[in-house]
């Protein structure tokens, strides 16, 4: 495994915030003389670069043989490889007909640790030994991101026929006249919501590939509607990304290296796809039925392939909360104060380890008649 030595340098550059130099004070050894060139050693549980199993969770056990040296006994350099390679994927085999991966297969949902950011926590404890300054409280980077899965309801022909059928005709007539009034083209109003938090770069994930499937309903990136929101956005200024299929199907002419899959699907397969496609960053990396750190981090982070042990070039940015997550009945299915006071306290466990806040709401969803529309201006308000 000849790319083990850069994963582990990452990895410990990465837990110590970036810091090189406080990097170098660490040694990923079971021998204790060690010490004598380092003032902190983790200690490996021989499984990095071999095997694949379960990482300890429980409390961090730590020695402090001298002043201002300490010997870590819980691996946690296997434990950061674990989370943010996915590894776990690689032999629970479970999967939701969407073939997703879910909270409720992975150890995370099974011992309700998803509100609490282990590698976070592990970075925390890894700066106080090595006598560094902890990060300071607040975010990283913001990032409100919104996927377009459609732009309209009745715009087009098969919505307008449908909605002529279930006797909706002058909502049809109506939007036809002017999409402003059509129920799901809420751009104008998310533009304004957004705008309140300056500091935050705000990204469309756009389809960009054939429709077929669940990928429906499809809408046309060269006709009058998308041309005009697309400037619209622009000029707000939003950035785009890729929206790519529920199928994997990634276009052949992308309009942008950011990615975020359909439907929340994502496996290490595609993953590889990316990095080959030359996608830069990936927005997919929360679960769909639970919200929480998928990643075990709030902070951005290299993939690594479990399969290879191979650093790659993909940033995965953790994808905090989707708003479909909060509120339909098969995944949370919370009321909005409940989802409010989870918000709360999510961004709260962000704020302290001065992660990158990424949140999730579909224009769709952020009609009149869902408690989206009155939750989302809360929340931002939680951030601004």
């Amino acid at each position: 495994m000849a790319d083990t030595k850069r994963i582990v340098d990452y990895i410990i550059t990465w837990l110590c915030y970036g810091d090189e130099q406080a990097a170098k004070r660490v040694a990923y050894t079971a021998d204790e003389k060690a010490l004598e060139d380092h003032d902190v050693i983790i200690v490996p549980n021989g499984k990095l670069g071999y095997h694949i199993v379960l990482p300890e969770m429980d409390k961090v056990r730590v020695e402090t043989p001298a002043k201002g040296k300490a010997i870590i006994r819980t691996d946690i350099v296997y434990n950061t490889f674990f989370f943010i390679s996915r590894a776990e994927e690689t032999f629970n085999t479970e999967r939701d007909k969407h073939d997703r991966f879910l909270a409720e297969y992975s150890i995370l949902g099974q011992k309700n640790r998803l509100q609490i950011p282990l590698l976070d926590e592990h970075a925390r404890l890894l700066l106080k030994l090595l006598n560094c300054p902890l990060p300071s409280p607040g975010f990283g980077h913001i990032y409100l991101t919104h996927d377009i899965d459609t732009i309209s309801q009745y715009r087009s022909l098969r919505g307008a026929v449908g909605g002529i059928l279930r006797g909706e005709g002058e909502r049809v007539r109506s939007a036809w006249r002017d999409i402003h009034n059509d129920p799901l083209y809420t751009f104008p109003w998310l533009i304004e919501q957004d705008a309140r938090v300056p500091q935050a770069e705000t990204i469309y994930f756009v389809k960009q590939t054939d429709g077929k499937g669940y990928d429906y309903p499809q809408y046309k990136l060269r006709g009058r509607d998308f041309k005009r929101l697309k400037q619209m956005l622009a000029d707000s200024g939003a950035t785009f990304g890729v929206h790519s299929s529920y199928y994997g199907d990634l276009p052949k002419h992308p309009i942008s290296t950011l990615h975020r899959s359909h439907y929340l699907t994502g496996s290490n397969s595609q993953w590889s796809r990316l990095v080959k496609a030359g996608y830069t960053d990936d927005f997919t990396m929360g679960f769909a039925d639970q919200a929480g750190f998928r990643l075990q981090t709030s902070r951005a982070v290299r993939w690594i392939n479990p399969y290879t042990y191979t650093l790659t070039s993909l940033t995965m940015h953790p994808l905090l909360v989707m708003d479909n997550t909060l509120s339909q009945s098969n995944y949370m299915g919370l009321t909005e104060d409940e989802a409010y006071f989870l918000y709360e306290r999510l961004i709260t466990k962000v704020k302290m380890h001065h992660g990158d806040l990424c949140l999730l709401w579909h224009n769709s969803i952020l009609t009149p008649d869902t408690y989206h529309r009155s939750l989302y201006p809360k929340v931002l308000s939680l951030i601004g």
